[in-house]
């Protein structure tokens, strides 16, 4: 694969691992094989390498990555696209827990922009040392799960999701990745404060709290073009920032995109009444004694119609990172 300018795409996995779908545990953990390693989560846990001015974007899986980086990748070039357009995401961006770890470039500018889907248990230590700042994401799990289901689909190190049915019971039991609601809960107690929640997409008045977070002020120009180059649209039609350029090895671009819809509420068109109330259920029990979220509705307002439309889109496509509810952190949540 080759940039625009020529220069090969820089690796984000060992050529020498396979991607299979297989899984392995890291202290009661199950983290995909290929893409991360026993000794890269490690690495990761116990690295010194923290700076005092990197900057952590902390998400479950597809809670709103791709937005925040870009949104971010934005702010720091002071609203000029030309890092958007001419660097892939993952190299603007880098993780942390990976194979190829964002710890282990070399010649990263300052401020290094890093991400991470870890739980706070396994997040580098040294970080609770530094001054360093984490922007968590957090978005209402029913569409997380929506999401994972369509990205399972063409994610090549996660296994097959299964029918609706089988997915949702796995989200819920917390099988097949860091359980949602364990790692939320984690990180939504140790923060030490929050941007305004969004409760609804309001893409100005989120850059503009995360601009008061970091100290970077933009002008009124600088601050229209972060909010016109991070739109759903904007980052679907980018290729540094839809992972097109990820082989077929890692991404099966022909089951769909990476960015499906970019959507808040979607969950209501998939989920029998049936599959709402059992993670109600689930969700009451698991975040009793949590601060609440702003999705989190009387029940009556959260159920989906009584005769919703059928779980699955038939065409499987994936998902994307939407517009999730962003939560600052000066304490920091693993693709």
């Amino acid at each position: 694969v080759q940039r625009p300018c020529g220069r090969p795409v820089p690796e984000v996995w060992d050529e020498r691992q396979t991607v299979s779908g297989e899984y392995f545990r890291y202290k009661g953990i199950l983290f995909p094989v290929g893409l991360y390693s026993p000794e890269s989560i490690s690495q990761a846990e116990n690295t010194s390498n923290v700076h005092d001015d990197d900057i952590f974007i902390i998400t479950y899986p597809k809670s709103g990555t791709t937005w925040m980086i870009e949104i971010l990748s934005l702010i720091l070039k002071n609203g000029d696209p030309s890092w958007i357009r001419s660097v892939p995401i993952w190299e603007r961006a880098p993780w942390c827990e990976t194979i190829i770890s964002a710890f282990t470039l070399q010649d990263q500018t300052s401020p290094r922009l890093l991400s991470s889907h870890l739980p706070i248990q396994l997040f580098p230590k040294a970080f609770f040392s530094t001054k360093a700042k984490v922007i968590y994401l957090s978005r209402n799990p029913r569409d997380v799960v929506v999401s994972f289901y369509h990205y399972s689909k063409i994610a090549r190190q996660l296994k097959d999701p299964g029918t609706p049915d089988q997915f949702l019971e796995n989200f819920l039991k917390g099988e097949g990745e860091p359980w949602w609601f364990k790692q939320t809960e984690g990180w939504r107690v140790r923060k030490r404060g929050d941007l305004e929640e969004q409760g609804s997409p309001d893409l100005q008045g989120s850059v503009q709290c995360i601009c008061e977070f970091l100290g970077r002020p933009l002008d009124e120009e600088a601050l229209s073009s972060v909010v016109a180059h991070s739109t759903f649209g904007a980052m679907k039609a980018n290729s540094m920032s839809n992972y097109t350029l990820l082989p077929t090895s890692l991404l099966d671009h022909r089951q769909g995109a990476f960015l499906r819809k970019g959507v808040c509420g979607d969950w209501k068109n998939h989920f029998t009444v049936a599959q709402s109330e059992a993670f109600d259920r689930v969700y009451r029990e698991q975040m009793r004694g949590v601060q609440a979220f702003p999705w989190d509705e009387a029940p009556e307002e959260s159920s989906p119609d009584p005769e919703p439309q059928p779980k699955p889109e038939t065409e499987p496509q994936p998902e994307p990172e939407p517009d999730p509810s962003p939560v600052q952190a000066s304490d920091p949540a693993h693709p």
